[in-house]
């Protein structure tokens, strides 16, 4: 996309921003040529052992980083990042201990709770005794079947205190969704809610969890957070109890025991569901976890200590381990469970005035949905505080672009961040000191040495092309569950293009270094031999009022391919030829 940009950040802000005080910083020690931002990405990608050593030390990581950086830089995979290091990311993320808000949450219900810092480390250090009592340690797994509720966050940190593994679905999966997840991890204790709120209604998950953990004989404690019923029925739930009486258990310790770790030691358990078998379980490592989030808060979307971070995200999601980990940059996050649109479209930027959320996050999915409901709350709410909006999820489409600066807020820095669970965390995503050019991410990630290739494995700077990544970065995943040759692993992401990381979008560079994602590149349409991407087809179909939702397939058709397009049509209408 050309012409001009939609939005630029004024010159104080520039100046002020944690980009460009790090980029001084480095300026000063690496003779950087200016303290723009292409100079430094250009820098973190030719230098990324230099860079990633760097920002260990500006960003404050809590641990002892060692002499070496990177170790077999060539090998990818097999490139040790940190080895010599040891951290614990719990410990990092509970570095503040003051009364400040940790945790804000809203609920669809009407709730309403705040958890400060020093409140959520005297919980953690409760939880995490109690979690050791029962026989968790170093790379035990603890999984969550629990909404987007401060106890996640709680049971996440406690799990990690102690170089456990945590991982977590959202309680609007099936049985067998959870079981064909949980059932490959094996975790010892889990960690669930007796319902949730959705859409106006109380669900009950009891039934569910019951199954659950009947097909679960690895689990040794059910600890069950009461949301729906004050006193939920557990006689169903094997060696289940509430998890209030869970943490009381044991002697309250008086505070979080941290054990310190490799750099790479496992921290989450995250999914990637394929298109046939049970999910992939993608193993992601505490450390390259840690110093990935910092990098994209503090720098990518200039997070500061006090200031409040919202996403939209259950978890199931990997937005969720992306929003927990601003804790380590001393934010407030600002949580939500139930629907975005009960009892209309105006429910989160109500939270968003409310809260003074500083940084909001969502899905482009969102961002079309409040459009087509005529939302504005540029003209209905007080949005003084915003200065970022991030969207993921999918491309957000130019049309979407232009609601944001027409009907949410013209000041604002709209960040299109795209990565996924393979690396939790982002390959392009948004600056602070970058303009905002109409349907284009702003830029490449630091240290993420992001190219285009073509089919034949050729960089492209113009035209589009699979997004790879050509040089190792912390935030890769250690590996995959259960695959101890590392087989399914490299055939994941480096069997098109061996020694690179090739991700499965379909993108384009353009001329101010941004990206276009034109979609997943394994859902790229080949009809008559020509290469469009859905999110192509997506963006025209959006552009109908009458059209709520769309998908895009290409079928096999007389010896061709031919593009199918399904629509779901607002209420009362029906498709005709016109």
């Amino acid at each position: 996309m050309s012409g001009e940009p939609l939005w630029r950040p004024g010159a104080e802000a520039v100046e002020a921003a944690n980009v460009t005080r790090f980029a001084r910083r480095v300026a000063a020690q690496a003779g950087l040529p200016d303290t723009s931002y292409a100079s430094l990405y250009r820098w973190s990608v030719s230098e990324p052992a230099a860079f990633w050593a760097e920002w260990w030390d500006a960003a404050g990581v809590i641990g002892e980083r060692g002499e070496r950086v990177l170790v077999d830089p060539e090998r990818m995979p097999g490139a040790q990042w940190f080895p010599d290091a040891r951290l614990n990311f719990a410990e990092n993320l509970l570095r503040r201990r003051d009364d400040s808000p940790a945790l804000v949450f809203r609920g669809e219900h009407g709730a309403r709770r705040t958890l400060s810092h020093a409140e959520l480390a005297a919980q953690v250090a409760r939880l995490s005794a109690a979690l050791r009592a029962v026989g968790v340690g170093e790379g035990d797994r603890v999984a969550a079947y629990l909404p987007n509720i401060p106890e996640a966050v709680l049971g996440m940190l406690a799990t990690a205190s102690l170089g456990a593994v945590w991982s977590s679905c959202s309680p609007d999966f099936g049985v067998q969704g959870v079981l064909d997840r949980f059932g490959q991890i094996e975790p010892k204790v889990l960690l669930a809610a007796d319902g949730y709120f959705y859409n106006g209604k109380a669900h009950d998950s009891l039934e569910k969890l019951g199954e659950i953990v009947a097909r679960l004989p690895s689990v040794r404690r059910v600890a069950v957070t009461p949301l729906v019923a004050d006193e939920p029925d557990l006689t169903g739930i094997r060696e289940g109890l509430t998890l209030e009486a869970f943490m009381a258990s044991v002697p309250a310790p008086g505070e979080p025991q941290f054990v310190r770790l490799p750099f790479a030691h496992p921290l989450y358990i995250l999914y990637s569901s394929g298109t046939t078998g049970a999910p992939k379980c993608i193993v992601h490592g505490a450390g390259g976890t840690l110093l990935q989030h910092l990098k994209e808060h503090r720098l990518h979307c200039d997070l500061r200590p006090g200031e409040r971070l919202f996403y939209f995200t259950t978890c199931g999601w990997m937005m969720w381990n992306w929003l927990a980990s601003a804790l380590a940059s001393e934010a407030t996050l600002v949580l939500f469970d139930g629907s975005p649109f009960h009892p209309d479209g105006n429910v989160l930027f109500d939270l968003a005035a409310e809260e003074r959320v500083e940084v909001f996050g969502t899905s482009a999915k969102f961002i079309d949905a409040a459009h087509k409901a005529a939302v504005r709350p540029r003209e209905t709410h007080d949005l003084s505080a915003l200065r970022t909006l991030l969207s993921t999820g999918s491309p957000l489409v130019p049309e979407s672009f232009d609601y944001v600066y027409r009907d949410i807020k013209a000041d604002l820095c709209l960040s299109s961040i795209s990565g996924g669970t393979d690396i939790v965390s982002c390959f392009a995503l948004g600056s602070p000191v970058l303009p905002v050019y109409r349907g284009e991410l702003q830029c490449r990630g630091l240290g993420m040495a992001v190219e285009v290739y073509d089919d034949d494995g050729r960089p492209v700077t113009r035209g589009k092309g699979d997004l790879v990544c050509t040089r190792p970065f912390p935030a890769m995943p250690i590996g995959f569950w259960n695959d101890p040759g590392g087989e399914r692993y490299r055939d994941a992401y480096f069997s098109r293009f061996p020694g690179v990381w090739c991700h499965g979008d379909y993108v384009e560079l353009t001329q101010h270094d941004g990206l276009i994602i034109h979609g997943r590149s394994d859902a790229v349409l080949n009809p008559g031999g020509v290469r469009i991407g859905t999110a192509e087809i997506y963006r025209q179909a959006e552009q109908i009022e009458e059209v709520l939702e769309s998908i895009v397939i290409g079928q096999s058709w007389q010896g061709d391919v031919r593009v199918v397009l399904f629509v779901c049509l607002r209420d009362g209408l029906q498709l005709d030829e016109d």
